[in-house]
């Protein structure tokens, strides 16, 4: 039988655990993305699997855990596919990866949570002109691979409030 898998607040300390000493491109603790993107899939309406996923979508990439540790870890099956979807591999293209996020059910979501915060115009303008254009252009590029409408700006989302 194999084991019950980690629950949300498991998967969470993991994570922050795994990426402790990692920072995000401004220098901030890179705990607080993945805390966002997990956030934004609940937001989004996703569920315990794609919350999971969303804590664990960077940790290989980043080389904060294997995959070998993936493949073991007492994880759902969808949650695993999750971050190995996610998971960008060495010279892929764009239109690879965004190709197998879509064919992977439940990645997509999680990919658009991602998405809204690396594009978060605040955080965006922490960065320098050159960095900030080419990942404005980067993310805009795979949005329109994945077929997801553009995020509103800042701005536009506290007018939506209003």
């Amino acid at each position: 039988m194999p084991p019950t898998p980690l629950t949300l607040p498991e998967i969470e300390t993991l994570a922050r655990t795994a990426h402790a000493t990692q920072t995000d491109k401004s220098g901030h603790p890179y705990t607080e993305h993945l805390q966002a993107v997990a956030n934004g899939v609940g937001t989004r309406g996703g569920d315990e699997d794609q919350i999971a996923a969303a804590w664990l979508h960077d940790a290989i990439e980043d080389d904060a855990l294997t995959e070998e540790w993936l493949r073991d870890a007492p994880l759902t099956p969808r949650t695993k596919a999750i971050v190995l979807a996610l998971t960008k591999r060495p010279g892929e293209p764009p239109e690879s990866y965004a190709a197998r996020i879509l064919s992977t059910p439940g990645a997509l979501l999680v990919k658009q949570s991602d998405l809204a915060h690396n594009a978060n115009p605040a955080r965006l303008a922490a960065l320098d002109t050159p960095t900030r254009t080419r990942l404005t252009h980067k993310y805009a590029h795979m949005r329109n691979l994945l077929g997801l409408p553009d995020e509103p700006t800042a701005e536009e989302a506290a007018n939506n409030q209003n």
